[in-house]
C-alpha cells in the first residue's frame, strides 16, 4: 500500500531544517527598521532598501550625503533585536572614475 501524499498544509513530513529559523523575527526587524527610516526627516526621501538576515540589517541604495548614510545606520542600530548593521549605502553623485 503506497504512503498517502501529504496535504499542502500538513507539516508532519517537513524536516526541521526546512523551517527558516528566525524568519519571522527577521521580517519584524526589517519592518521596524524601514518604519524608522521613513519616519526620520534625514532618511525619509532616500532610496534605501532594508534586508535582514539572522538579525543582521543590510542597508543598500543611494543616499544624498555621508550624514544621511551615518544616520540610517544609527537608526537601524537603535532597533531592539538588531545584532549587526551592514551599511552598504552609496552616496549619490559619487562615482569611481577610471584613470
Amino acid at each position: 500500500m503506497p504512503w498517502p501524499w501529504p496535504m499542502p498544509d500538513d507539516h508532519s513530513f517537513r524536516a526541521l531544517w526546512d523551517e527558516p529559523q528566525g524568519h519571522d523575527e527577521d521580517v519584524r526587524l526589517a519592518a521596524l527598521v524601514a518604519q524608522r527610516l521613513s519616519a526620520d526627516w534625514t532618511t525619509r526621501r532616500q532610496q534605501i532598501t532594508v534586508m535582514v538576515q539572522n538579525r543582521v540589517v543590510i542597508l543598500t541604495g543611494l543616499v544624498a550625503g555621508a550624514e544621511t548614510r551615518r544616520a540610517a545606520a544609527e537608526l537601524a542600530w537603535d532597533v531592539e533585536g538588531v545584532t549587526d548593521v551592514c551599511n552598504a549605502l552609496r552616496l549619490a553623485g559619487h562615482r569611481r572614475g577610471r584613470r
